[in-house]
C-alpha cells in the first residue's frame, strides 16, 4: 500500500488517494510481467506474412537450356530460389502467433506493472467538467501543470471514455499522449509511458477490477 498525492486542474495539492494491490514477489516480478508484455506483442501480430515457394511462383515448368553443352551451370527451372523472381527458401506463411497465459497471472502481471510506477504516477481529481469543448491546448497546459517535460510519453487514465468525450477529442491530436479507460488497461501502455496519470475516480475503478484475485 501507497499513498499518493493527488493534483487539481491547476496542478496543486488537492487531497491524497491510497493505492493498494497485491502483486508478484521481488524474485517472481520481472519473469510474470515479461511473459505478460510478450503475450501482448505477439496477440497483436496478424501473422499474414507469406512469401511463395518455387512450387508457387507462376511459371519455370521448362528446363531453360538443356543439361550439357552449353557452358553453363546446370539448371532445371527459372523459379529457382537461387534466381531473381523465384521463390523463397523458408519464407514466412500465415500462422498465429498469439500466447496463451492464465487469467491469474496476467491479472497479477497488470498489478505489479502497475504498482512498479508509483514514482511515474500523477494522480489527478476528474477533469472532464472542464472541457465545456474540445481543446488540445488546454490539454497540453494541464499535462505540463501536473509536471509533464514536453517531449515525455504520456498514458492518462481515465475512469469512463463515454463520459470524457471533450477529453478524448482535446487528447487524440497530441502524439506522446495516449487516452485510455480503466477497463482498456494494459501492461504494455503502461510500462511504455514516461509518465502516467490517472484521474482518482479512475484509480478506484482500477483498484476494483484488480482487487478480486
Amino acid at each position: 500500500m501507497t499513498n499518493c498525492v493527488v493534483r487539481n486542474w491547476q496542478g496543486a495539492e488537492a487531497g491524497s488517494a491510497t493505492l493498494e494491490l497485491k502483486v508478484a514477489s521481488e524474485e517472481n516480478a520481472t519473469h510474470i510481467v515479461h511473459r505478460a508484455v510478450v503475450r501482448q506483442m505477439n496477440n497483436e501480430r496478424q501473422g499474414t506474412a507469406s512469401a511463395k515457394t518455387r512450387a508457387e511462383v507462376k511459371g519455370g515448368g521448362r528446363k531453360p537450356w538443356k543439361q550439357k553443352g552449353t557452358g553453363r551451370a546446370r539448371a532445371g527451372s527459372i523459379r529457382s530460389p537461387l534466381w531473381r523472381g523465384g521463390g523463397v527458401i523458408f519464407g514466412p506463411k500465415p500462422r498465429d502467433y498469439s500466447t496463451k497465459m492464465n487469467r491469474k497471472e496476467r491479472r497479477l502481471a497488470m498489478r505489479t506493472a502497475f504498482f512498479s510506477r508509483v514514482d511515474e504516477l500523477v494522480v489527478v481529481e476528474d477533469f472532464a467538467s472542464q472541457f465545456a469543448k474540445p481543446s488540445t491546448k488546454e490539454m497540453i497546459g494541464a499535462v505540463q501543470r501536473w509536471g509533464v517535460v514536453p517531449g515525455q510519453r504520456v498514458l492518462l487514465i481515465v475512469a469512463d471514455m463515454a463520459e470524457s468525450e471533450n477529453v478524448y477529442l482535446s487528447a487524440r491530436n497530441l502524439d506522446k499522449l495516449k487516452l485510455i479507460s480503466a477497463n482498456g488497461l494494459n501492461i504494455y501502455d503502461v510500462l511504455h509511458a514516461d509518465v502516467v496519470i490517472v484521474t482518482k475516480s479512475a484509480l478506484t475503478k482500477i483498484q476494483e477490477i484488480y482487487s478480486d484475485d
